[in-house]
């Protein structure tokens, strides 16, 4: 899948000689804090929310504002993951998306990338989750899918996150399998720290908890 199969058809643009008031009226009634300023076409900005309240006079025409420079985007070509990274560290209701020659051919909205997420990385396919703690030289995805694997356990979907704390890659495995028992077993085996799972065996851990406090209190 690339940018341009998610763009939305309900991202409406504004034009140099809109007023912030009608800026403010369009991104109310759809629900966004940006939107983008269009002529002729070409895509020349990303209109904020928070830049029409500052101005003086919300009645004032946009292409006499001060705010224009703004212009986040990416290319129809590219992947999903890009437009969610823009939207990331931008903070972006609305990524626009353009061609090579910033021709604008629509938005993706935040709700189309989580939508986007939810489908295409397992999130919505039953299963459990575990967590492994990894040294960054000692990773090796193709080991640990091995180890999976030898459990008749399928990884569905990865996901990674480094510790600034420790320095220590995460390393989230989306699996299609709930009772992990046997395949936390061989990640220990093979001198895996498992932190945290998310499946039958954590309900099983639980119980055990419980019946452990049960018959100490009934030793007393």
């Amino acid at each position: 899948m690339i940018i341009e199969q998610l763009i939305s058809p309900i991202v409406p643009t504004l034009l140099p000689t809109d007023t912030g008031t009608k800026a403010l009226f369009l991104m109310e009634e759809n629900n966004l804090t940006q939107l983008p300023l269009v002529l002729d076409h070409k895509y020349l900005s990303l209109v904020q929310e928070t830049d029409v309240l500052d101005l003086s006079n919300t009645d004032t025409l946009l292409n006499t504002s001060d705010f224009l420079d703004y212009k986040p985007a990416v290319f129809a070509s590219g992947h999903p993951f890009e437009a969610l990274r823009v939207a990331h560290q931008q903070n972006l209701s609305i990524v626009p998306v353009v061609d090579k020659e910033n021709t604008y051919l629509g938005a993706i909205t935040r709700n189309d990338l989580l939508k986007y997420i939810a489908e295409n990385s397992g999130l919505d396919t039953p299963g459990g989750i575990l967590v492994l703690e990894i040294e960054p030289r000692n990773y090796s995805l193709h080991e640990i899918a091995r180890i999976a694997e030898a459990e008749d356990v399928i990884i569905i979907s990865t996901q990674l996150f480094t510790n600034r704390v420790s320095g220590k890659i995460e390393v989230t495995l989306k699996t299609n399998r709930t009772d992990l028992q046997g395949v936390v077993q061989s990640f220990e085996r093979h001198e895996y720290v498992v932190k945290e799972v998310f499946g039958e065996q954590s309900m099983h851990d639980d119980m055990l908890d419980r019946y452990k406090i049960l018959m100490n209190y009934i030793n007393m």
